[in-house]
């Protein structure tokens, strides 16, 4: 399988208070296309740092972050930022999808920030809407869908450019346990049927041993 994913010796650490915090400590994993990864950790362990380092959103402070083959390291933030656009999508706990916007135009724009062609943007946006099984809410505004069907329309939109990765962050973490439940299989069947890489962030277990690799970050490292 072809990897999407590789962190070589990823470090980070800041300066608080005259202190040197070590937050990750030589991070290595790899993700392949097809393959989800359960992250696993204690609050405060790093994960949403390696995660945004992962996203391209944070450098570390040494070590190579591989994305589709691509070594971004030495990249121009435009080369970066086009990378980050291009090849990877994100799910968050909060959905975050934009209140005066349709569940079908939050994921066309995306798509025209990506230069996408409209028709085309149109027929991707609803091709995904339909594998979430809301086609028919299209039309309808993050206030007039339930919570369950409002992280639907994000794991779409983080989907819609067909990124290679897909990071999310606790995506069901805000859902009663029969709607999570729902979302966590959807999502799955999806990133299944899109053949892309995914880590994702969670703390249930039970979730994170029916995916099919689980990482725990502990003491800075993988």
């Amino acid at each position: 399988m072809n990897k999407v994913l590789e962190l070589k010796n990823v470090k980070r650490s800041f300066e608080q208070g005259g202190h040197h915090l070590h937050i990750l400590n030589g991070v290595d994993l790899s993700i392949s296309r097809g393959e989800v990864v359960a992250l696993l950790g204690p609050s405060g362990s790093g994960k949403t740092t390696l995660l945004q380092i992962a996203g391209l959103l944070e450098n570390p402070t040494s070590g190579d972050v591989i994305i589709n083959g691509i070594k971004v390291e030495s990249m121009a933030d435009e080369y970066r930022t086009g990378l980050r656009r291009t090849q990877i999508g994100f799910v968050y706990q909060s959905h975050h999808l934009l209140s005066d916007f349709t569940a079908l135009e939050n994921l066309l724009l995306p798509q025209y920030i990506a230069e996408k062609a409209p028709k085309e943007a149109k027929d991707r946006a609803m091709d995904l809407l339909k594998k979430v099984g809301l086609e028919k809410r299209a039309d309808h505004f993050p206030s007039q869908l339930s919570g369950g069907e409002q992280q639907r329309v994000a794991i779409a939109r983080g989907l819609v450019n067909k990124p290679a990765l897909l990071l999310a962050d606790e995506p069901t973490g805000n859902l009663d346990p029969k709607t999570a439940e729902g979302v966590f299989q959807m999502m799955m069947q999806t990133i299944e049927d899109l053949q892309i890489g995914a880590m994702i962030v969670t703390h249930n277990h039970e979730l994170a041993g029916r995916m099919h690799r689980v990482l725990e970050l502990k003491n800075g490292k993988v």
